[in-house]
């Protein structure tokens, strides 16, 4: 076929929309696909040209067939599409024998990616970087290994008097790391890294993720931006699973937007029977000026048990309950309870009866919607007992009888917890107006500014959101994870709560904003929370991060402004990295031809980047404990050793 007749072809084809992909290249995959279907949209459109036609469809008694198996035969060989971009996948080794990377069709997903992991390394808010898909049916050994535990450098100890060189890692008898962490890295390879060492051992994760919804750091460049938000929480929500311990608890921060797609995707992962609640936060006051939408001012906590039963003791709210002493009982004290219930006389007729002061013969008639707590005849035993109170102590100023609770028989019942009451799913938002006014979005905002100065941090959560979450959920001691910690609101709340913490995070941010914030609580600044919980400061924490291999060039990739440079870096990768398996490592010089030339044309430049970063091997982003001993990484002496800390002698395991 002459060359005029493959540019009248794929011309031709990029006329549907549906073969052609976000750079405007087209997607040979989507047409063979279609091809094999016998597409009549297809079909259509091919017949439709004569030369076209001739070639591909054959002539029987007037009517044409199409042969299908003789144009996927034509579309699918290495010389079709040509230009310069698949020219340099070819010479390389992203095509692997007849077939592109991206047209191998072994994988069949409920929505696009549900199977893949996506590792989501982003360092910057404003890189929005083209993100790497790894599929379980393709690729499970890449997935692995990219999940095996990563070595952990740049240790250092941060107290009051400043930092240290960590020395140990302290323990409990049962053999927990208790110290609190604070990790930079990417937080799916980091929640991997700490899964051995804290399985089973975090009672509650609370993350605020990237809500997804057009104006937050979650900015991978793709068609599928939902489903890959999805699947960006599904792998991370996996392994935090495995980090709660049975009665440990998750909130998931998320707006509207995203909560109810969600809510399926947690199911699946803690088990429907798990679900605890849907927990609202009033966010603002304000009202929308848009006519055709409602005020959104709410976001939203999914809340998910791992297993806890009925015995497990989830909420611990404290309760300030009143109690008295008086002269008649000299031995104990007592509180009032309601003596009515919510169940109608109608639905409890032997509650229907006006009750009558043995003393005094005041008469209490029952009401019809909340019939008595008791019958007649126990209502006459209790008052005999003491347990009734008819409302004749002046001091109570009472208008109808209540039940006395004593203090001893609550103590018996319940033991320390005797103090604790039931909470709502809408406990954030039961305040007095300047309380609740203290978690919303703007009251995060504020304490920020107190500490820095200025909004050096978009959207963090306040204080007071965290305190009530904790004391809810957890006791002085137990482990609190927040993977998406952000500017460390939740480490520093746990930390003024004398709660253990560990926080991951892989922006920069971290070195700027969360890390002087910390030193600042350890100081012992008294916003936020402080005063409330009465924290003076003091403690530490330790601070580390997942060894860097290729993500650096990856970083490297995306700061580059120029073809050339993007050159030069294709060649020290090709020298000093590790590439893929299928990348040949001495690509002809014709091939940097190639790649030259798709610098040049329509956004040249990030197409460039792409094809660099597929060239990486993603299970090499980050140095492997296993390979510790390996030169090349030039692990320190010392960092070794606290490795072999922290895995607790796991070293030659991996």
């Amino acid at each position: 076929m002459p060359k005029g007749f493959d540019e009248k072809l794929i011309a031709l084809l990029e006329t549907d929309a549906r073969f052609i992909d976000e750079e405007g290249e087209l997607i040979k995959a989507a047409v063979i696909d279609r091809a094999w279907k016998i597409d009549h949209d297809l079909v259509r459109l091919l017949i439709g040209d004569a030369d076209i036609k001739a070639k591909f469809f054959d002539e029987i008694e007037r009517h044409y067939i199409f042969n299908y198996n003789t144009f996927i035969d034509y579309v699918s060989a290495k010389d079709f599409l040509a230009n310069s971009y698949t020219r340099f996948r070819n010479r390389i080794g992203l095509d692997i024998g007849d077939k592109s990377m991206r047209e191998r069709g072994e994988v069949s997903l409920v929505w696009p990616y549900k199977d893949c992991v996506l590792e989501g390394g982003q360092t910057k808010e404003e890189e929005k970087r083209e993100e790497i898909f790894f599929n379980e049916v393709l690729a499970q050994d890449e997935i692995n290994r990219m999940f095996a535990p990563k070595v952990l450098t740049h240790w250092k100890r941060h107290a009051v008097d400043g930092e240290q060189k960590v020395a140990e890692i302290a323990r409990d008898e049962d053999g927990t790391i208790r110290e609190n962490l604070l990790i930079k890295g990417n937080n799916l390879l980091a929640l991997h890294t700490l899964k051995k060492q804290f399985h089973s051992k975090v009672k509650l994760i609370y993350i605020d993720p990237p809500y997804n919804n057009g104006s937050d750091s979650f900015g991978y460049n793709d068609n599928f931006n939902h489903s890959s938000w999805l699947t960006f929480m599904k792998n991370r929500l996996e392994v935090a699973r495995e980090l709660l311990r049975a009665d440990g608890l998750i909130f998931i921060q998320v707006d509207d937007r995203e909560m109810h797609y969600l809510k399926l995707v947690a199911d699946e992962i803690f088990g429907k029977d798990n679900f605890i609640a849907t927990v609202p936060r009033k966010t603002r006051s304000g009202k929308s000026d848009v006519p055709y939408k409602l005020s959104q001012d709410f976001d939203w906590m999914l809340m998910y048990t791992k297993g806890a039963t009925k015995k497990d003791q989830l909420f611990r709210r404290a309760v300030a309950r009143k109690y008295y002493k008086t002269p008649d009982f000299p031995d104990d004290e007592w509180r009032l309870s309601p003596l009515t219930t919510q169940r109608t006389i109608e639905e409890r007729p032997n509650s229907n009866f006006t009750l009558i002061n043995p003393r005094n013969g005041q008469e209490f008639p029952v009401n019809p919607n909340r019939g008595w707590a008791v019958t007649k005849d126990t209502f006459h035993d209790y008052f005999k007992q003491g347990k009734i109170v008819p409302g004749d102590y002046d001091f109570l100023n009472m208008k109808q009888p209540a039940m006395r609770v004593f203090k001893s028989e609550e103590i018996a019942r319940k033991g320390d917890d005797f103090d604790k009451a039931y909470v709502s799913s809408d406990f954030l938002n039961r305040a007095m107006d300047e309380l609740l006014k203290s978690m919303f979005n703007k009251k995060g905002t504020d304490e920020i500014v107190a500490l820095f100065g200025s909004k050096v941090f978009l959207y963090p959560k306040p204080e007071l959101l965290i305190q009530r979450i904790l004391e809810y959920t957890t006791q002085e001691g137990d482990i609190v994870l927040d993977y998406h910690l952000g500017s460390g609101t939740t480490a520093a709340v746990a930390h003024k709560m004398n709660r253990q913490w560990i926080g991951v995070e892989q922006m920069d941010y971290i070195e700027t904003v969360t890390f002087p914030r910390l030193e600042k609580v350890l100081a012992g600044e008294q916003g936020g929370v402080s005063k409330a919980v009465n924290y003076q400061g003091g403690g530490d924490f330790i601070f580390c991060e997942l060894m860097q291999y290729n993500e650096v060039f990856m970083d490297a990739i995306q700061a580059a402004e120029s073809s050339e440079k993007l050159v030069a870096l294709w060649r020290d990768i090709a020298e000093n990295s590790f590439l893929n398996w299928y990348v040949n490592p001495k690509a002809p010089e014709d091939a940097v031809d190639d790649f030259i030339a798709i610098g040049r044309g329509e956004d040249g430049l990030d197409k460039q980047k792409k094809l660099l970063m597929e060239l990486l091997d993603k299970n090499q982003l980050y140095v492997h404990l296993s390979e510790i001993e390996d030169e090349d990484f030039e692990v320190s002496d010392e960092d070794k050793a606290l490795n072999q800390s922290f895995y607790n002698e796991a070293r030659d395991g991996g």
